[in-house]
């Protein structure tokens, strides 16, 4: 069982839209894979403008929302290396439309105690033991006022097909000019797993790191000009079909992108040859989702001065706190990421003397740049991200990939 073709384009289309409102050169990761889930079965709960907002946010009608969140939810969790988990508190004292919550997955409720550290420690452990402790605290926060917290967690691991080696790198030029930093390299003859394409905002250049769970985190830099943003939005396109990147065995000679240079070189083997360069990175962040509601339909749902969520009870609701928690970790062996995503309602001897001319491609990725985790068969994104800044040799930090 994997995503649907239609869910894949609704949360790219999300994923997308979020990475469009990066202003600022700093580093950063979220999810909306993580985040339209709860979205949706809001959707499914809300009335009047919130209803169309939260609706317009998913993709979908509010009517098919809970029932396409159910079957997505149950899609991840088939994807081998990926965890999974949706849960709702509510206080005791709010009573729950029965036809609401059977539309959530089984096993996702619980009521709060009413002794608030209590409440609060379980909020965290069920954050730490769904992310396998990656991020140990619920993002919002919970008081007298909260009324119903609902969350998603998502895990994703893989392991590299192909480790990389540990080095030592010096950009000579850049952000990162001059600088001793962790480096990644490794060798591959499959030229093709870097690609190069134009966007009408520049030249983009695209490498994608085969996991061992049939996930992969795709590397994408632009030319020093680009924004974040459109570094993320135009991989998003290149995964989509709105680009066309043309594939490493097709590149010219010399400078063929951001990053990539083509030659040739004497070898003992008529393999093409492939020399990766680049950082490892640890990127954590944490998202105030009202910061910007109308992105995520949130505008008319935050307003507290009437209810919103007819379809969860009868007490009146809206949303007091809507927050995203999430980190991303690349280095020699794998990769791994986690995000919560929580609203809070208020009410790699000496060789042979060469004998063949090869193609030789170098792609270093020694400045910012973007990432995007993805399911290799549906091309959903899991996880995108910015690395603003690298790794230094003395601050390294690995991730657990065993699962």
């Amino acid at each position: 069982m994997q995503p649907t073709a239609h869910a894949v384009r609704l949360v790219n289309r999300l994923t997308a839209r979020w990475a469009g409102t990066r202003t600022g050169p700093e580093g950063t990761v979220f999810s909306a894979t993580g985040l339209w889930p709860p979205l949706a079965f809001l959707a499914d709960a809300a009335d009047g403008p919130a209803r169309t907002e939260l609706a317009d946010a998913v993709g979908l009608s509010a009517t098919e929302a809970a029932q396409a969140a159910c079957g997505f939810l149950d899609a991840l969790g088939s994807i081998r290396g990926t965890r999974t988990a949706l849960g709702l508190w509510t206080r005791a004292t709010l009573p729950l439309h029965a036809g609401w919550t059977t539309r959530l997955p089984a096993g996702t409720t619980g009521t709060f105690s009413g002794d608030p550290a209590a409440d609060r420690r379980a909020l965290d452990t069920w954050v730490e033991e769904r992310t396998d402790g990656l991020i140990r605290s619920m993002p919002v926060a919970l008081d007298e006022e909260t009324e119903l917290v609902l969350a998603a967690a998502q895990t994703v691991r893989t392991r590299w097909l192909q480790p990389f080696d540990e080095t030592e790198t010096v950009p000579d030029s850049g952000p990162w000019q001059g600088r001793h930093l962790l480096g990644l390299r490794r060798t591959t003859s499959l030229p093709d797993r870097v690609a190069a394409a134009e966007t009408p905002d520049g030249p983009l250049t695209l490498l994608k790191v085969l996991g061992d769970t049939g996930v992969d985190v795709h590397l994408v830099m632009g030319a020093p000009s680009m924004t974040p943003a459109q570094v993320l939005c135009h991989g998003i396109g290149a995964l989509s079909g709105a680009l066309a990147p043309v594939p490493g065995s097709r590149l010219p000679f010399g400078e063929a992108g951001p990053g990539v240079r083509v030659s040739t070189e004497r070898s003992r083997t008529p393999e093409p040859v492939l020399d990766v360069c680049t950082v490892p990175f640890r990127v954590e962040a944490e998202h105030d989702l009202l910061a910007r509601p109308a992105l995520f339909g949130l505008s008319t749902a935050r307003d507290t001065s009437r209810g919103h969520f007819p379809g969860i009870g009868p007490k009146p609701l809206a949303i007091g706190s809507a927050r995203q928690a999430a980190l991303a970790v690349f280095d020699a062996e794998g990769f791994e990421s986690a995000s919560v995503t929580a609203f809070a309602a208020v009410a790699g001897g000496m060789p042979p003397r060469p004998r063949h001319t090869v193609r030789r491609i170098e792609a270093v990725f020694d400045r910012p740049f973007g990432f995007l985790t993805v399911h290799r068969v549906s091309r959903l994104v899991l996880t995108a991200g910015w690395v603003a800044e690298p790794v230094y040799p003395e601050h390294r930090e690995y991730g657990d990939y065993d699962e």
